[in-house]
């Protein structure tokens, strides 16, 4: 059992003594001396206490609790009236209380060692963890002793082995006293063992920072010392090299640039010949000169202007998009009369898949242009587009001039593709970088910051692409000639599938006409059952999976030729995914079909009112957005103003709910084309009179009444036509908008003109 004794004491810090350590320090103090002195004539024995770091003022909470029982070997009496302790460091021991004010005589109670509480198996899984953890860590660290002299195989003891290693071990004062506080062996283990784990990192760390640190300095000294050899080498040959600046010079002669352009160049050469050419400075100056003489200054290509080869090409590459091809063969036409009109800044607008990064490629192609694309998509860095000045380390030219630079001409078609999804943060605003890029009163003399040297932007035919017009920053939309790029069709699907991708993917796939076959039918019901799209990029990637089955199945059952049709469709792409949105089954009250328009495409969308006895409340359900609420609104206030010409009580605003709920309340909704069909549908439920289910309606309100143009009327129309509905009302204000529209999405629909809310209730309720 423990036992509880009084014993002299003495104070240290900054040192650390464990059992079985033999230690040499000297005693200052006289308090410690005499308790020394008592020890001598009793046991011999003295507590040693271990104070904490950076206190001065003595007292019992700075003392750390457990501390060390030692016999004291020998004592040696200096000049100086200190006096020289030898030290045998015999076990650990608690502090239970300090007996004087001059902190010599301590009661102590002596800590019995719990290691035998692990069994064999246990304790030599300890050891060896210990043992091969000081090994790498002696290894990293010269000063250390090494595993062997400091852990021999011969000790099986744990708690004496840990107690060596914290002997030797190059760690800070409070992380040793820290291990020694611990009484439990095997959570002192743990705790050891976590320190010298983070210790191997750290100087792990250390050396691979210093060796790559040695490695670049004995790689430029290398470097510098075989390039003086080589050029002696060369003078004793008398063959000497010619000199970077003489090659520069021979470039700069042979460049397409103008007098004043040349000279700044010249300037930058002569520059360089004065720098030391080992130095930095010297780096950034040649890669700029590089970057000068890289830039197709004067150089330009030929473009084709043959009108009728361009026509032959756009309708090679693309089905449909009319309108596209006219504005481009109209603006080859002016080329073709005035070759120095001005190059018009094209943007694209259109949902995902329609095409317009492949239009940009085609007309590159009947240009005879060479072609360069930049994605903008996420760019919100402003240096992207003007360069980094060259006073910043790793300076770069901006995406224009790199993009003419890949070019090698001044006058090719550069593709800005995602125009609308450009951003703006601390870094800069893209979109207001690109205002003088795509300006053609400012873009014949852009200034980039890395080139410093103005840069004719004006032969540049510029095309840029969008997903949606509405997300293009005003000003930059303002510089742009917009051209829609529209949903296709499903017979433009049909026959772009069947002339464009059908033999893309063939050929991608390894396939062969005479080995797969996808027939017409089959093709039609991929359209409309496996996609919903605006564009064509989902039909492609089921066409691409049609054929990498049948490749598998041409080579591991030998099949000759794979024919899909609609009867074994579902075996190459499984059960159908989509069903058409079809009209209701017969006339009710209170639900009408809107129309809308999405990124994917037109849809059809049911709004439904119920009308129960209340306070007047109006309750809007459906995932609507801010606009779709306001104009549910203003059509109510619409409906309650002209409450006396249909013979409703204004009493049955004050008494009853209205409930307006659109289906699909997980899916957000918003936009202005939802007003007239809220309203038709209240007046329905108010009324008692069903809406025919053949009508569908789009067209904002207003809240007298006046019904207001919407846009993506193309798609609407399709959306309507595809659910089995004809009879479509729209707004007068868009008749202009319907008659672009093809005939071959109007043929079999009655497209109603309506300007007033008054004309909508006639048609679709009396």
């Amino acid at each position: 059992m423990p036992v509880t004794k009084t014993m002299p004491a003495i104070i240290i810090r900054d040192v650390v003594v464990v059992p079985g350590m033999t230690v040499n320090f000297s005693v200052i103090k006289k308090e410690a001396a005499k308790a020394c002195e008592e020890a001598m004539h009793a046991e011999q024995l003295v507590f040693v206490a271990y104070q904490r770091e950076g206190v001065k003022l003595l007292n019992k909470d700075v003392l750390y609790p457990i501390g060390m029982i030692a016999a004291i070997k020998q004592i040696n009496k200096l000049p100086d009236r200190t006096m020289q302790l030898v030290l045998d460091v015999k076990s650990r021991a608690k502090m239970v209380d300090v007996l004087d004010d001059s902190f010599t005589q301590f009661k102590v109670k002596e800590i019995v060692e719990n290691g035998d509480d692990l069994d064999r198996f246990e304790k030599e899984a300890c050891l060896r963890n210990l043992r091969e953890l000081y090994l790498e860590y002696s290894l990293l660290n010269p000063k250390v002793p090494k595993v062997f002299d400091v852990l021999p195989r011969t000790v099986d003891d744990l708690d004496t082995v840990m107690n060596r290693v914290v002997n030797h071990a190059i760690l800070p004062y409070e992380v040793k006293i820290g291990i020694i506080q611990i009484i439990d062996v095997k959570e002192r283990f743990e705790k050891l063992l976590k320190v010298l784990t983070d210790e191997v990192e750290v100087s792990r760390i250390r050396a691979n920072i210093l060796k790559n640190t040695q490695d670049k300095v004995t790689k430029n000294q290398r470097e510098y010392f075989l390039r003086e050899q080589l050029n002696s080498i060369k003078k004793e040959l008398g063959e000497d090299a010619v000199s970077e600046e003489a090659q520069f010079m021979e470039e700069l002669e042979k460049l397409e640039a103008s007098d004043e352009v040349k000279e700044k160049i010249k300037k930058e050469i002569n520059r360089l010949s004065s720098l030391n050419s080992a130095g930095s400075e010297a780096s950034v100056e040649r890669g700029y000169i590089e970057t000068l003489l890289e830039l197709p200054w004067d150089k330009m290509s030929e473009d084709n202007t043959d009108v009728k080869h361009a026509a032959e090409v756009l309708d090679r590459d693309h089905y449909g998009l009319e309108k596209v091809k006219e504005r481009i063969l109209e603006f080859l036409s002016v080329r073709a009369l005035n070759s120095r009109g001005d190059s018009p800044i094209i943007c694209l607008v259109g949902p995902p898949g329609t095409g317009k990064t492949s239009i940009a490629r085609s007309i590159a192609d009947a240009l005879g242009k060479k072609y360069v694309r930049l994605s903008l998509g996420g760019v919100r860095d402003e240096a992207e587009i003007r360069g980094h000045r060259r006073t910043y380390v790793g300076a770069m030219p901006g995406n224009i001039v790199a993009g003419l630079k890949q070019a090698g001409v001044k006058n090719p078609l550069m593709l800005l593709d995602e125009i609308d999804k450009t951003s703006a943060d601390h870094k800069g605003d893209v979109a207001s970088a690109l205002l003088e890029v795509l300006d053609s009163e400012q873009n014949s003399k852009f200034r980039d910051h890395f080139v410093g040297i103005p840069i004719d932007l004006s032969e540049v035919l510029f095309i840029a692409t969008a997903n949606s017009a509405s997300d293009i920053p005003g000003p930059l939309y303002d510089r742009m000639e917009i051209i829609e790029v529209s949903s296709y069709t499903a017979n433009e699907k049909f026959h772009i599938a069947k002339e464009f991708l059908l033999k893309k993917q063939y050929e991608k796939n390894g396939l062969k006409t005479s080995q797969i076959s996808i027939n017409d039918a089959a093709l039609k019901r991929i359209i409309e059952a496996y996609t919903k799209e605006a564009g064509v990029r989902e039909l492609e990637r089921k066409i691409g999976e049609i054929c990498r089955k049948a490749a598998r199945e041409i080579l591991e059952k030998g099949t000759k030729k794979v024919t899909v049709t609609t009867k074994n469709l579902e075996t190459f792409l499984g059960k159908e995914k989509y069903r058409a949105d079809l009209k209701n089954k017969k006339d009710e009250v209170g639900i009408v079909r809107g129309l809308a328009w999405t990124p994917v495409g037109g849809t059809t969308l049911s709004v439904e009112v119920n009308i129960m006895p209340g306070k007047g409340e109006m309750e809007l359900t459906g995932q609507m957005g801010d606009v779709m609420k306001e104009s549910a609104l203003a059509g109510l206030s619409f409906i309650r103003s002209i409450a006396p010409k249909y013979k409703i009580a204004q009493t049955f605003f004050e008494q009853h709910d209205i409930h307006i709920h659109i289906p699909e309340g997980a899916v957000p909704k918003d936009g202005p084309s939802a007003g007239i069909t809220m309203a038709t549908a209240v007046m329905s439920a108010i009324t008692g009179i069903p809406v025919s289910r053949n009508l569908a309606m789009t067209g904002e309100i207003t809240l007298r009444g006046r019904v207001l143009a919407v846009g993506g009327l193309k798609e609407k129309i399709l959306a309507a036509k595809t659910a089995g509905i004809k009879k479509v009302l729209v707004p007068l204000e868009n008749k202009a908008d319907i008659e672009e529209i093809s005939d071959e999405i109007k043929e079999g629909m009655d497209l109603i003109y309506v300007s007033s809310m008054k004309e909508v209730l006639e048609i679709a309720l009396w």
